[in-house]
């Protein structure tokens, strides 16, 4: 498995996005995203300009049941 990546929240939803997520609601500083045709459910922090800690964006391609290489790609 390779690297985590340093991301911030936006660009993680942008990566989501192309693979088929879509925002279903944003609470505050809080987005959740939904997969239709998987059902998988992730919820991704904007806070401006802010790197995601490594082990939140372990826990948000937990969420959305994908690989580190998806996400990457």
């Amino acid at each position: 498995m390779p690297r985590l990546p340093r991301m911030t929240g936006r660009q993680v939803i942008i990566a989501l996005k192309r693979l088929g997520f879509e925002i279903i609601r944003q609470h505050g500083s809080h987005a959740t995203l939904n997969h239709s045709s998987t059902g998988a459910t992730c919820t991704v922090p904007i806070h401006a300009g802010e790197i995601l800690a490594p082990k939140t964006l372990k826990s948000i391609i937990k969420q959305a049941n994908i690989s580190v290489n998806e996400l990457l790609k």
